[in-house]
């Protein structure tokens, strides 16, 4: 089950957004400077629960993205 409200995952969210400099990095790859409030799992959580917190597989991407 996923927890979001974990204090864990809470920190590594902030961490994640905080390297990315609180930018869409979709958006950014096409010049575009888009606030970012999401942290997506590249590799999808539900198949590879052992990558949740690898901040590798964490990026910042905008509620559109």
């Amino acid at each position: 089950m996923n927890n979001y409200k974990d204090k864990r995952w809470i920190e590594k969210r902030k961490a994640i957004l905080k390297r990315d400099k609180y930018q869409c990095q979709e958006c950014r790859r096409y010049g575009k400077l888009v606030d970012a409030t999401h942290v997506h799992h590249c590799w999808p959580l539900e198949y590879y629960p052992e990558y949740k917190y690898c901040s590798w597989n964490l990026i910042s991407l905008c509620t559109k993205c």
